[in-house]
């Protein structure tokens, strides 16, 4: 039984409505599974991220969401990341007067932030005791971001490329954190468009303007990707659309 199904799910937003963002989209993660979803900009991956996770102004006007055969359409962020989802977000939130440290361990247990912290490429002797404020850059701040979500073990993991911050590491530790988190059991949705990011996963899809059109190997969807011209796709010639 997969942990997350999403079913013909149908999504528009303001006046793309009429025209939605994704249409009839179909995808399955199982339980500890890497699954990269490949595609260029605007195609609805991100929109995608935010109706898996809950995000306001992002529920499917038809269709279906299964979080370990539950439907959660109509559950609000907080009540999915207590059944463990949770993902990367864009701009992580500052906290004035809280270390690294206690960031990355405040609510969790049996937590080693060292650890955490050196999957995503940082010094724990120069991050621990820092504050997590404006005094930290933004690659610093997605880098702590992605450390948290890796710490809190979560069941699905969305980790959405560049949101995440993943952009800013190098292929080493992408790698170091995806077998950290396959270590933990944690399935991961993996949001790119960079082949090589995507040759990291189990599985792949490739979305193309709401609908996925390639699934398999992530062999065979990159090549798909390169020999169909996706990366530079005008939408004028797309057989997809």
């Amino acid at each position: 039984m997969p942990l997350l199904e999403v079913k013909n799910i149908v999504f528009g937003a303001g006046s793309e409505r009429k025209t939605p963002i994704l249409s009839g989209l179909s995808l399955s993660l199982e339980q500890g599974e890497v699954h990269a979803l490949l595609g260029t900009n605007g195609t609805g991956k991100s929109t995608l991220a935010y109706l898996v996770m809950g995000c306001e102004g992002y529920a499917p006007s038809s269709g279906e969401i299964r979080f370990d055969s539950v439907v959660i359409n109509g559950l609000p962020v907080h009540e999915r990341a207590r059944l463990g989802i949770t993902m990367a977000w864009q701009e992580p939130v500052r906290f004035e007067g809280i270390s690294v440290r206690d960031y990355l361990t405040i609510g969790k247990k049996n937590v080693d932030p060292v650890s955490s912290l050196q999957m995503v490429g940082l010094s724990p002797e120069l991050c621990l005791d820092r504050m997590v404020d404006k005094c930290l850059s933004g690659g610093e701040r997605k880098r702590i971001e992605l450390a948290s979500v890796l710490a809190l073990g979560p069941r699905l993991a969305i980790l959405d490329e560049p949101d995440s911050g993943i952009d800013m590491l190098s292929i080493h530790d992408v790698i170091n954190v995806i077998n950290a988190f396959r270590k933990n059991g944690t399935a991961v949705l993996l949001i790119t468009h960079r082949e090589e990011i995507a040759g990291i996963a189990d599985r792949a899809s490739q979305l193309c303007y709401g609908k996925i059109i390639c699934s398999g190997t992530p062999e065979k969807v990159a090549e798909h990707y390169k020999m169909k011209h996706c990366q530079t796709c005008d939408r004028v010639e797309c057989h997809y659309v």
